[in-house]
């Protein structure tokens, strides 16, 4: 009888209130079981994987999984880490040595053998490649004390420390040919191959495995929504003032509900004061499961406004709950909505096309039936029968 394979999954930690990333490592390792196999999850620190598990609705045996943390317990060494992560791939790499496969479900990392990276986000402090993130984020070098520590900093960790520590950086593991890459959209394989040349790597989107079944009985057919962190990379403020532009040139009542976590920052109180003086805007916190759901599915409209974004998973969600989204020219979004006549490149052009949707009934009618195929595409069907396959392959089955 053939013995059951032992799998190692990398990632960073699992958080008390529910995200996106943890998705991935936590459906893997909950297929991986059903298929026999023995899983070990490898985090930074020893966080509640079986909360995680709970939060988000995914079954694992946690009598026979095992969870490994990475980090030290030293504040010295901890601190050596975050210039290097010295003792973290050290402890990784033990882990490496007993297991039949390896996968990262956080970027790029040295296993010491070839591995499986799914790339899931392309922001300082997660990829590992401080010159590959300024090209993504379209960041020139800059003259500042901050920029020139940051550079020696990442050319002493590249070219000393890695060296000394037997630690490959992420671009010689992106060039090796041993190595699957799995980029999150057509636009970040795109940005990889552009950087660091001829990679190993197979598209893979996410997974987007909310389902809207909440029936609110009828929806505001002038009711744009938005869910997310109220923060400056969502761009509150900009679809605050899309609405407003969109309001004034159709004279249609148009109205903006925002839901997310009213926490003690600047931005957000920036956002309560613009909405305190308009009435057709709404702050509703957070909200989570059926109110969620419900919440997406009252609206008609939503603007999504981070660029330079690997994917977009609340766009997939405004996409499942009916809604119209309208997206940058730039990004992984872009592709989830995939239409020229939904994207923009400023705010004006955002409203103009709100403006044409809410008073053109034709418009409106053809650019929902597209939003509704595109759901289809990132439903959470189509995302298990795509982690099947993957899996499959991962396992040698087909």
């Amino acid at each position: 009888m053939t013995p059951p394979k032992k799998v190692l999954i990398f990632f960073i930690k699992f958080a008390n209130v529910i995200g996106g990333g943890e998705y991935l490592p936590l459906l893997l390792a909950s297929e991986l079981q059903k298929r026999g196999c023995h899983v070990t999850i490898a985090v930074d620190y020893d966080t509640q994987v079986a909360h995680a598990a709970e939060l988000y609705d995914i079954p694992l045996d946690m009598c026979s999984l095992e969870v490994k943390q990475l980090k030290p317990s030293g504040r010295l060494k901890r601190k050596i880490d975050s210039i290097l992560p010295i003792f973290k791939i050290r402890r990784l790499k033990r882990l490496a040595r007993d297991v039949d496969v390896c996968i990262s479900t956080l970027n790029l990392i040295d296993f010491g053998r070839p591995g499986l990276h799914f790339i899931c986000d392309i922001q300082y402090g997660q990829f590992g490649d401080t010159a590959f993130c300024d090209y993504a984020n379209h960041k020139s070098p800059g003259r500042s004390l901050g920029r020139v520590y940051r550079v020696l900093r990442y050319w002493f960790a590249e070219n000393l420390l890695r060296a000394l520590f037997n630690i490959r950086s992420p671009r010689k593991i992106a060039l090796d040919k041993r190595e699957r890459i799995y980029p999150n959209s057509v636009y970040v394989e795109r940005l990889m191959h552009n950087f660091y040349g001829d990679i190993n790597s197979s598209l893979f989107y996410p997974p987007t495995t909310f389902t809207c079944r909440t029936d609110v009985g009828g929806r505001d057919p002038y009711r744009l929504v938005f869910i997310g962190r109220i923060h400056p990379l969502k761009g509150v403020v900009e679809i605050i003032e899309a609405t407003e532009k969109a309001r004034q040139s159709t004279g249609v009542d148009v109205k903006l509900h925002i839901a997310g976590p009213l926490e003690s920052t600047a931005y957000v109180a920036k956002v309560k004061t613009l909405a305190s003086s308009r009435e057709w805007v709404r702050l509703v916190g957070g909200l989570y499961g059926k109110d969620k759901e419900a919440f997406l599915s009252s609206g008609a409209y939503a603007i999504h406004v981070q660029r330079d974004e690997a994917f977009g998973i609340s766009v997939t969600e405004y996409l499942k709950a009916g809604n119209i989204v309208l997206v940058p020219n730039d990004g992984g979004s872009t592709e989830i909505v995939d239409s020229p006549s939904l994207t923009y490149h400023t705010n004006d052009e955002a409203a103009r096309i709100l403006s044409h949707l809410i008073t053109d009934e034709s418009f409106r009618s053809e650019m929902k039936q597209h939003c509704a195929e595109r759901a289809r595409m990132f439903s959470c069907e189509a995302y298990m029968t795509r982690q099947h396959k993957l899996i499959d392959e991962i396992l040698g089955e087909k």
